[in-house]
């Protein structure tokens, strides 16, 4: 394998990948591990870009009557001779992926849900002409198919129906049970539960699935792909051997992800040996049973970047691929306990939950406990290890996913200053007026009651640069004042300079990062000195501006120290 080689940037098609020539990571063991430990319903959950979807067209493109062979040649389950005898091209397939059942209302939904349903079982129009189907057969299949105003249309029953009967009449064509694999189960629940129809859907995915997956002897098995694990009395209510495969279960732990032997070769084919270690920073951390995963849609998409621009950094793809609407709801729901453990995440640490692994979405919002529980569920945390106890040892996978919660609470940050604007207006008073005490009160209820977003390893000027974009956002919040971040000043670069809406009066700040706070008053002094040594007054003196402060602000963790100069003219 070579540079020549295309990567599969967002195709889950397995045929696609495998005859137009793009890259591939063999994970064929799948089939061999799911024919024997397969139950007669198997539900994999993994996090949004684990390749659930390409994984699930694998099989269909392995198991199905009629498939190219060809695609297997050279993968590990080709080896399995036995097993390819057996089972290769040895089934009807019906596959479906939910991922795009959408809609603001129930009806808008449903239709999305028979179009699917509809769609898939166009491919089978063979069953109209089949020898072994009886006429009323052929009614049941074509009241599936059936289209009105350009789109799949079924009566309720019919659609409540459909999956099960299309099994039924696959079997009965070619004499084989049929495997159903269902793609996303948990996508219409969720958005369901988003626009306000859960229970509706709930009752028909409920009907839906039990009509098919239980007691039904058209049916080999099935396999579904989720990211959560919704609670069985929800749709699957009474089904008997359904094999529960979650990110806490060792059984196919390495079958949706990327190992580092996997990564560290696709680095090698790409002569990239030398961004191991960036690439495993950024997005490996993932523990799914006993193994260590790489999420694959960040590994692709940056190895497709950096192969052609190796001066390419880092970048968060994973959190491109939604709106992070969860991490949101939980910091919106964080009390002070909630956001000094997030602090400690954030910081590198790991904290302490038990969890509850199967929840139906409407209990999601009960409690942050809960959400706890979804944001591991879904990849936004990952586990360290368990306690005696069964808590979980939980811990920020990697600094992509660092990254999403920093982003998230600054914008939350934001928001939650600028919503209270008495105590906001008082501090621009305070800053205006050379009032340290009603500035120091402010920023350290301010840094008390927020989420601090300040690694621990970070270096001394990459906090005082977290903390000076937290004062600039509160300063530039004055729509009269104009601020200045970094400009340049007499002899160097000011940290911030505010022109005030009095024409004759400016501002002047520096700030440190002290380590200790007894060190806190020494850091202002060093500012201020710093503030006169490089002349920056200079800036503002050119614009006319003679009633000049000059702020020294250290800061350590969440206390702040202000002292305050008036600039004397010589």
């Amino acid at each position: 394998m070579g540079k020549s080689m295309k990567l599969p940037v967002g195709i889950e098609n397995f045929e696609e990948i495998r005859t137009d020539g793009y890259y591939y990571i063999d994970k064929t063991k799948l089939i061999e591990q799911l024919l024997d430990n397969q139950g007669k319903v198997n539900l994999f959950t993994r996090p949004r870009r684990f390749g659930k979807t390409l994984n699930m067209s694998m099989l269909k493109y392995f198991f199905e009557i009629g498939t190219n062979c060809a695609l297997f040649d050279g993968l590990y389950i080709s080896r399995n001779q036995t097993l390819c005898r057996e089972h290769m091209a040895g089934y009807p397939v019906i596959f479906i992926t939910l991922k795009n059942v959408d809609g603001l209302s129930f009806e808008e939904a449903k239709c999305q849900f028979m179009d699917v349903i509809g769609s898939e079982a166009s491919r089978f129009r063979f069953l109209l002409d089949s020898q072994n189907l009886a006429p009323e057969d052929k009614e049941q299949y074509q009241a599936i198919i059936t289209m009105k105003s350009g789109a799949y249309w079924m009566s309720e029953p019919v659609l409540s129906r459909s999956l099960k009967t299309l099994s039924e009449l696959l079997n009965k064509h070619y004499r084989k049970k049929a495997l159903l694999l269902i793609d996303e189960y948990d996508v219409p629940l969720d958005k369901s539960f988003l626009h306000g129809y859960y229970r509706e859907m709930v009752s028909l995915m409920r009907i839906l699935f039990g009509n098919v997956l239980k007691t039904n002897d058209a049916l080999q098995f099935a396999v579904l792909t989720g990211c959560l694990r919704v609670s069985k009395e929800s749709i699957f209510t009474g089904l008997n051997n359904f094999k529960i495969l979650s990110i806490t279960d060792s059984r196919f732990d390495e079958q949706f992800g990327f190992t580092d032997m996997e990564v560290k070769q696709l680095l090698k084919d790409y002569h990239l040996e030398q961004r191991f270690e960036e690439t495993k920073q950024w997005y490996d951390g993932y523990h799914f049973g006993n193994a260590d995963v790489y999420c694959p849609w960040d590994v692709i998409n940056h190895v497709d970047r950096i192969k052609d621009d190796p001066a390419a950094r880092p970048e968060s793809y994973w959190i491109n691929t939604s709106g992070n609407e969860l991490v949101k709801r939980f910091i919106d729901k964080a009390g002070k306990t909630t956001r000094d453990e997030i602090e400690r995440l954030i910081a590198g640490e790991f904290i302490e939950k038990h969890l509850r692994l199967d929840l139906t979405y409407d209990e999601i919002d009960n409690s942050i406990e809960n959400l706890w529980s979804v944001l591991f569920t879904t990849g936004y945390l990952t586990q360290a290890g368990m306690n005696a106890d069964g808590s979980y040892k939980l811990m920020i996978p990697n600094e992509e996913v660092r990254e999403i919660f920093k982003l998230q609470i600054q914008d939350w940050f934001k928001k939650s200053i600028f919503s209270n604007t008495e105590p906001l207006q008082a501090f621009w008073n305070a800053f205006e007026s050379g009032n340290t005490a009603g500035m120091e009160n402010y920023l350290m209820k301010t840094l008390s009651n927020s989420i601090s977003v300040f690694d621990t390893k970070a270096r001394n000027e990459e906090k005082e640069s977290s903390y000076h974009n937290l004062l600039v956002g509160i300063l530039t919040g004055n729509a009269g004042w104009l601020v200045k971040s970094n400009i340049e000043a007499g002899e160097g670069f000011a940290d911030i300079i505010v022109e005030t809406d009095d024409p004759n009066t400016g501002i002047i700040v520096e700030l440190k990062y002290a380590k200790e706070f007894r060190n806190m008053e020494q850091a202002c002094q060093k500012a201020l000195q710093q503030i006169k040594d490089r002349r920056y007054s200079e800036y503002l003196l050119n614009d006319g501006r003679h009633n000049i402060f000059l702020y020294g602000i250290a800061f350590c963790k969440k206390r702040c120290k202000v002292i305050a100069e008036k600039l004397l003219e010589i």
